[in-house]
């Protein structure tokens, strides 16, 4: 086991390298860049562009220069001085920038997953020992609705539902007396009475693809001969079930690890969007729309390397979980 995480790890490196570069690139595809689209803004609003300030400013960030020098300085500033760039429309370090909104992003995107897996899980064991029973066709029903309904349409009933009924202000996660005021114990007894919301509507997308996902991998193993191997033996039900087949069935949960990393950081960009949500993802998105390359690009970065790391996670806790994986070959 020990060989093969290593092995990996090596792997990653390459897999980084040439992830950074994609990145990079795909930053600088469309025409233009942050100081083009800046000036074309201030025109379309009947104001004076300096020029002199914007070619000063091209210089600065090195935009007039190759994109393999502006890749070389990007990345050599991230490994040498942990410099990740300046944002152009934020006038920040781009670090600062996303470690701001990170610690939120994660909370509420675990808290999001947690609550799905604590659904999905019972509620799909149960459908697929209950199978064509009511309560099995009503799961389902839901969970055909939840899997087929776009987050942010959630976002929007939920919201609707929650000002029209309960005249309540479900935008952001804090009050407006909250949102710059510093940590404390009422700012974040404020958030939780903001959460339940984005929890919910995130958390019931993902939920109802789990649920069916679970019932079809229960069904498969309850059939299999070692289960009624494991009856004939006299195991009780209960303990034959959640000891066996449930452990089997839980391989696609370990195996999307890598997609959930990276989604705590673009956390769930739509529904945040709509809810208004002080995440990255709103953040990430206005960033590619408006070319800020060194925020955009370390958005990407830190996505892909979150999936690659994701990735090593699912492969080590798939081998650890069923025994029928084998690392070698």
């Amino acid at each position: 086991m020990l060989g093969y995480i290593l092995r990996r790890i090596a792997m990653m490196i390459p897999t980084l390298i040439i992830i950074s570069m994609i990145s990079f690139i795909i930053i600088q595809l469309p025409p233009g860049d942050y100081l083009t689209s800046y000036a074309m803004q201030l025109r379309q609003m009947g104001e004076n562009v300096d020029e002199t300030e914007i070619a000063s400013l091209r210089e600065r960030y090195g935009l007039g220069q190759p994109v393999y020098v502006q890749y070389y300085k990007w990345v050599s500033g991230i490994i040498l001085r942990g410099d990740w760039g300046q944002s152009m429309e934020w006038q920040k370090p781009v670090k600062d920038l996303i470690w701001e909104r990170m610690a939120l992003t994660v909370f509420l995107s675990l808290v999001s997953v947690m609550v799905s897996w604590f659904i999905a899980i019972p509620v799909g064991v149960f459908s697929a020992t209950h199978q064509y029973s009511i309560p099995d066709y009503l799961f389902s029903a839901i969970s055909f609705v939840g899997a087929g309904t776009p987050g942010f349409m959630i976002a929007l009933v939920v919201m609707w539902i929650a000002m029209r009924k309960f005249g309540m202000n479900v935008g952001g996660l804090f009050s407006e007396e909250y949102i710059l005021a510093p940590w404390s114990w009422a700012k974040f007894v404020d958030m939780l009475k903001h959460l339940w919301i984005p929890v919910i509507v995130i958390a019931l997308e993902s939920t109802a693809g789990s649920i069916r996902t679970t019932r079809a991998n229960v069904l498969d193993e309850l059939n299999k001969p070692y289960v009624e191997t494991a009856r004939a033996k006299g195991l009780k039900e209960r303990k034959l079930i959640w000891k066996y087949p449930v452990r089997v069935a839980m391989n696609p949960f370990f195996s999307t690890v890598g997609w959930t990393l990276a989604g705590l950081i673009s956390g769930q960009t739509l529904v945040a969007v709509v809810l208004s949500l002080q995440t990255n993802g709103p953040m990430m998105l206005r960033a590619l729309t408006s070319q800020d390359m060194y925020l955009a690009g370390s958005f990407l970065f830190l996505l892909s390397t979150l999936t690659v790391i994701g990735t090593l996670i699912s492969d080590i806790l798939l081998a650890w979980i069923d025994p029928r994986i084998r690392l070698e070959g």
